[in-house]
């Protein structure tokens, strides 16, 4: 998922935990450039190692690298979300998006006909999360996903909402759904919808593999089922589900718009 905002994605049965691993990770000073990094993975081993991570995690850990690129991409987020809604729809291809959701929902059908009767979620807004995060599958990012979250854990600008999503990439390559080379987008969000780590531990199903696409729909349905999305209640009664994927007013604002387009084919 589109990582804006999503300081307020973790709920409230989980917030006590984060906030423990964060608070335990600023005992690992931050860094704002490459200087310091690899003293700190030392530091935050440490941290990693209170909650559980093993081997596998650890050494992925120590071997990640100071992603310069997610730097980068971070320090001009917010642009991603200027403008209005209309601004938006056109840089993403809103149109281009809903054209092939109505074809994927009917070549799909009895997926999301499961996963509608399961979790209540429709097929428009699995579609258009979907198609604006990955373009179906098409981009789902080349960079090392333990770097770029170890990265941002490090970084000063927002260790504290990082560092639980580093601890969980590491858990996930102890458990063997990521790896030490696995790669994503550039904030370490994972697979076809794009989740960070902390949510794949937290919402996701199955073999929690987010590059395979019925996994990917039915944890991103179990996602918006847990915040709050109600069947049958329409998207207008539903945008503080969406909200909860991403807080930026513009992206919900699409997605709802995408959704419906969808659902109403």
């Amino acid at each position: 998922m589109a990582f804006f905002a999503k300081e307020q994605l973790i709920a409230a049965a989980g917030a006590l935990a984060f906030c423990l691993l964060s608070c335990v990770a600023e005992a690992a000073s931050c860094g704002k450039s490459a200087a310091g990094f690899e003293q700190w993975k030392v530091e935050f081993a440490e941290t990693a190692k209170a909650a559980g991570v093993r081997g596998k995690g650890l050494t992925a850990l120590l071997g990640a690298k100071y992603a310069v690129g997610t730097i980068r991409a971070d320090r001009s987020a917010n642009k991603a979300f200027s403008g209005s809604v209309d601004d938006l729809m056109r840089r993403r291809g809103g149109s281009a998006i809903i054209s092939k959701g109505q074809s994927l929902k009917t070549a799909n059908a009895a997926l999301f006909g499961n996963i509608e009767r399961k979790y209540g979620v429709p097929a428009g807004v699995l579609l258009a999360i979907w198609g604006m995060e990955t373009g179906f599958g098409a981009s789902m990012g080349n960079q090392n996903t333990v770097s770029a979250i170890v990265t941002l854990a490090y970084d000063c600008r927002r260790p504290q909402f990082f560092a639980p999503h580093a601890i969980a990439a590491l858990k996930l390559v102890d458990s063997g759904v990521l790896s030490a080379r696995s790669v994503g987008a550039m904030h370490g969000e994972i697979g076809q919808t794009g989740f960070l780590p902390g949510n794949v531990l937290k919402y996701g199903v199955g073999s929690r593999n987010m590059r395979d696409t019925s996994t990917a729909l039915m944890s991103t349905a179990n996602f918006l089922r847990a915040h709050g999305w109600r069947a049958g209640g329409g998207y207008q009664s539903n945008m503080g589900a969406i909200a909860g994927w991403n807080s930026a007013s513009v992206y919900q604002q699409a997605i709802a718009r995408i959704g419906e387009a969808i659902d109403g084919s």
